[in-house]
Order: structure tokens, then sequence, then C-alpha cells
């Protein structure tokens, strides 16, 4: 096997990630450095590592690779992409198709979800665009580049499908279950990329509920596909590659709304998009909630209030609120 050249890595750590890199570095046989805006920084005789307070960790040196290799993947983010994928994973090269979505928890915007189709071939062109799961990706910049050259190596081989917001709130006031509406959005991504790729044998996403609501979902053309949810399924390249691809969708689509509405439309669920959303309402109408936002969520309830209303005063597809979170206790015997 070939092994990669890079010379410089990016991801983006969450907060365990970042304290668990901080023990290595602190513990290790490091030698620590002053670099501006990081929370940590060493070096070692043949890379530089630098984490930032935002999370982004920048790996860079002819050892950076090894770095990632032998510490970072295995030890902090717990995840394969890099040197010996195919002798962990030898399945990773044989052809088949990774879903994934993005905006699930991003009040403003569509859910996207993508489905990626990938073969040994388009396995090594992937690995030369540096795809990876998204939430590895250092800016939206990237995402957007990245994404949109994946779909130019894919052609027919990837599909997307985006939920806009008015049909999210209907399928909501349907459903009335966030993995329902995923699994509904999985069968029609798997379904549209058979059309290019009829026959891939088997299809892998992330575990996000039962894997029979999927396939309850899927009509005849998806029947024969072998359904795989497992944890941590971004570590295969068809998923990162439908990672991005959906991530690159739900940015093109907040652009969009952007230049619809004349107003940025802020990422997550934050107070910033709570204060985004409020003057929203106060230009506009309480129902352009429903154009623009996930209605369900709690946000919806902080935005109204911000302005004075209740939830009340929305339409019925509107009125529909996420149930809270309960821990089944296990049987004891």
């Amino acid at each position: 096997m070939t092994m990669t050249t890079k010379k410089s890595f990016t991801y983006k750590l969450n907060d365990i990630e970042q304290e668990i890199l901080t023990g290595i570095l602190q513990a290790g046989n490091y030698r620590p450095t002053e670099v501006p805006h990081t929370s940590i920084s060493a070096k070692t005789p043949d890379c530089n590592i630098n984490l930032y307070k935002s999370g982004k960790l920048l790996i860079q040196g002819k050892g950076a690779s090894e770095f990632v290799e032998f510490i970072l993947e295995p030890l902090v983010v717990q995840s394969v992409s890099l040197g010996y994928e195919e002798m962990v994973n030898p399945e990773m090269s044989e052809p088949h198709m990774g879903v994934d979505e993005s905006g699930k928890g991003d009040f403003f915007g569509p859910m996207v979800i993508a489905a990626a189709y990938i073969d040994k071939n388009l396995l090594e062109k992937m690995r030369e665009l540096d795809v990876k799961d998204s939430k590895n990706l250092s800016s939206d910049k990237k995402a957007l580049f990245i994404g949109s050259e994946l779909r130019k190596l894919l052609g027919r081989r990837f599909s997307l499908v985006s939920i806009g917001p008015s049909a999210y709130n209907r399928l909501y006031s349907k459903m009335r279950s966030v993995n329902r509406i995923l699994a509904w959005g999985h069968a029609r991504a798997i379904e549209n990329l058979l059309e290019g790729v009829p026959d891939c044998p088997k299809a892998i996403s992330d575990q996000f509920g039962d894997k029979k609501t999927v396939e309850r979902a899927l009509m005849e053309k998806g029947r024969g596909i072998k359904l795989v949810q497992r944890h941590k399924a971004e570590s295969d390249m068809a998923v990162a590659a439908a990672s991005i691809i959906a991530r690159e969708g739900f940015l093109l689509a907040l652009k969009k709304m952007k230049k619809q509405y004349g107003m940025e439309f802020k990422k997550g669920a934050s107070t910033a998009v709570c204060e985004a959303a409020a003057a929203l309402v106060r230009n506009k109408s309480p129902e352009i909630l429903l154009q623009t936002a996930k209605c369900h969520f709690k946000t919806t309830d902080k935005v109204l209030d911000m302005v004075g209303m209740k939830r009340d005063i929305l339409p019925a597809e509107g009125q529909i609120k996420s149930k809270p979170y309960t821990y089944k206790k296990k049987k004891t015997t």
C-alpha cells in the first residue's frame, strides 16, 4: 500500500477530545511552544502540534502523518482515516454507499441527507481530496470546496435529499419524530442513488434509530440492499463523503435564504440564533419561522418569548414541540 505523504492536517476537536490531547501533550515527550490563540502547542523533532482555543487542531511537518496515524486517531478521535484503513477495515474499498445528514441540530435551514457511492478507484481519489467527516473540516469554506469537487467526481453516483423548513415542519407535525424523518430521508437518498448505481450491494450510515424503520421506508428499488448502521460510521470513506456533500447542501441553502430574506442565518441553536430569529419575527411575522426554521425546537419558545408572544400564535404545524427525553429504566430480575 502507498502511504500518504501529506505534511499538514486539520481537525475540529470537541471538548473531550481537546482534554485527551492536552493530557497527551503534557505527559508525553513533547516540547512546549508558544503560538498565539492556542490553548496548548507543542512540537516533536518532525512536526508542530497547535490546538487553538476554537477547538481547531493543526498538525504540520514531515512527521505529521505519523502523529495522526499513531497518536491522534487511535487515542484522541478514536477513528482511522489514514494509513492502514483497508487493513483495519478491508470492506472499505468494496463497492457500497454511505449515507449521512446535515442540519439536524440547526434551528435555521433544512435537513439535508446525502448518499455517496465508493469503490476502490473512487477511494483513492477521495483520499487525494482529503475527504473526512465534515465535523473535522476546518471551515465552511473547505466543506463547500470539497463538496463541490466530490459532486464533480461522483457524477450520478451521489444523491441529495433536502427537506426545507416548510416541508420539515409538515413532516414533523405528522411523524412527531426526528428519527422517523431521518429514516424517510435516508430511504429516499438510497433509492435515488440506486438510479445511478443499481447494483450497489450495501448502504452504511450512523446509528440513529431502528434500522427496520429505514427498511420499511424503502421502496421496490431499495429493498434488496443490505443496510448497515453503526456508531462512528463516518470513519467509512463513503459516509464521510456523504457527510461533506450534505454539509455543502446545507450551507448553500443558508446562503440562498440569506439572499431571499436579506439577513444572515446562523448555524446551531445559540443565543445569537435566537436573537436573529427574534429580529426576523419582528420584521416579518411569527409565521416566517415555519418557512425558515425547525419549529419543534424549544428555541421557538425562546424566540417568541423575546418578542412577547407564545407558540399558540403559530399555525398548526408550528404548534408541535419536541418531546422531552426520558430515560427508560432497565428491568431488574
